[in-house]
């Protein structure tokens, strides 16, 4: 009974033709036995062992087709490209006639999507570049193959592979100048960290341990003591740069590229680079439909942390900045320079800002004018006041290239 289950499930829940088939094969069989002439018995049949023919063929196309996928990476930039390698494999010495190749995924653009006709044993191949134009956390495969026998009477759907996620992490553009004003240090004492990076400042010695670099080794105390002993080292004495990006849902506006978010993501994720680059530590604050903060900390591996968490970022936060601003004030100290990324009009952040400035924290702004992306106006008079209280101030209207918005803003004070 289970064969004759799988096939008229395979049949009916798929093709009318074979229903035509069977009520047509019911009429054939059902004249020839009443009339017991011999043509259409003959007929009936033919058209039965054809059917029977046409489910083997396709069970063992369904059976003997195979896939193989490689994917270039899984993490990549906007404009970087993704490349997938696919290799379909007939294993049994069936011909399969045609075949549907499909790759499930939700990455815009991307459109796996192939036909192949394989002859036994044979096999075939592609190689599909994509472009990634949209940053976000998307999901990829697995991959359908749709194949029957050579007159579509039954078709069959086998699935390959896992649901994997791909990373699209936003754009990072160069910025060939950016100024923040400088954290105001302790007087004559230093701001001191133990690190892992070689700088000026040896601190210590302690034991050697396997990857220790060969130009850490402390010679003298190697050989007074007969045991490997390394160096080790603090910060030089520089602030921390926080990056503070507003996710509230009403300082957002625009769809698609041209959405403000997406200019405040770019921009986060370029000043972030910028400052890493110079050995910076920088981090990142924002409250969207959760609170993420990545902690300030140096070198390519932050930034990776902290593009991972723009790729993500969505204007869908209930917290407003002037909130997140007084909620967080006790992270920041003299040692701090924060730049906040908002569209917001509303002037209570702009006191939550007075409050940080007076506890010796330096602020810098990048406004987002929501009024050029389609919002609501008021981004006008919340710069003339950031401005009017001295405070550095960038706009972003709809269609800016941020180099050139960032290089010429409103500065108050040199590069911290």
């Amino acid at each position: 009974m289970a064969p004759l289950r799988e096939f008229f499930g395979a049949a009916i829940g798929r093709r009318r033709g074979f229903i035509v088939l069977a009520i047509l094969l019911v009429v054939v069989f059902a004249i020839g036995f009443s009339s017991n002439f011999w043509m259409p018995l003959r007929l009936g049949y033919v058209l039965l062992f054809g059917l029977i023919a046409a489910f083997v063929w396709s069970r063992l196309n369904a059976r003997g087709i195979s896939i193989r996928m490689s994917a270039s990476r899984e993490r990549v930039q906007v404009g970087e490209t993704i490349i997938e390698r696919f290799e379909i494999i007939n294993g049994t010495r069936v011909p399969t006639l045609w075949a549907e190749i499909e790759e499930e995924t939700d990455l815009p653009g991307h459109r796996p999507r192939f036909v192949a006709s394989l002859r036994g044993r044979g096999r075939r191949f592609w190689r599909l570049q994509t472009e990634c134009r949209r940053r976000g956390l998307f999901q990829v495969g697995p991959v359908v193959v749709r194949t029957g026998d050579p007159f579509d009477i039954f078709r069959r759907e086998v699935r390959f592979g896992r649901r994997r996620q791909v990373i699209v992490y936003p754009r990072a553009v160069d910025l060939p100048r950016y100024s923040v004003p400088p954290a105001n240090l302790p007087g004559e004492g230093r701001f001191r960290r133990r690190t892992h990076y070689v700088t000026p400042n040896a601190s210590g010695i302690r034991d050697y341990e396997p990857g220790d670099s060969v130009n850490r080794i402390h010679w003298k105390s190697t050989l007074r003591t007969g045991q490997l002993k390394v160096k080790t080292f603090e910060l030089d004495p520089a602030s921390h740069l926080w990056v503070v990006l507003d996710l509230l849902g009403q300082d957002h506006a625009g769809d698609g590229d041209e959405a403000s978010v997406e200019y405040g993501v770019t921009a986060a994720a370029s000043i972030a680079r910028f400052f890493l680059a110079q050995n910076r530590t920088v981090g990142l604050m924002m409250f969207g439909d959760h609170f993420d903060v990545v902690d300030p900390d140096r070198g390519t591996k932050q930034l990776g942390r902290m593009l991972e968490s723009l790729a993500v970022a969505q204007p869908v936060g209930d917290v407003p900045l002037s909130t997140l601003l007084y909620q967080q004030a006790p992270r920041w100290g003299r040692h701090t320079t924060l730049i906040a990324i908002t569209g917001s009009a509303d002037e209570r952040w702009v006191g939550a800002v007075e409050t940080l400035q007076r506890r010796g924290v330096q602020v810098a702004v990048v406004l987002l004018d929501l009024e050029s992306f389609g919002g609501r106006g008021g981004g006008d008079e919340v710069a003339a006041e950031l401005m009017a209280r001295g405070l550095q101030t960038n706009i972003v209207r709809q269609g800016d290239w941020l180099p050139a918005v960032l290089v010429g803003g409103v500065a108050t004070g040199a590069g911290g």
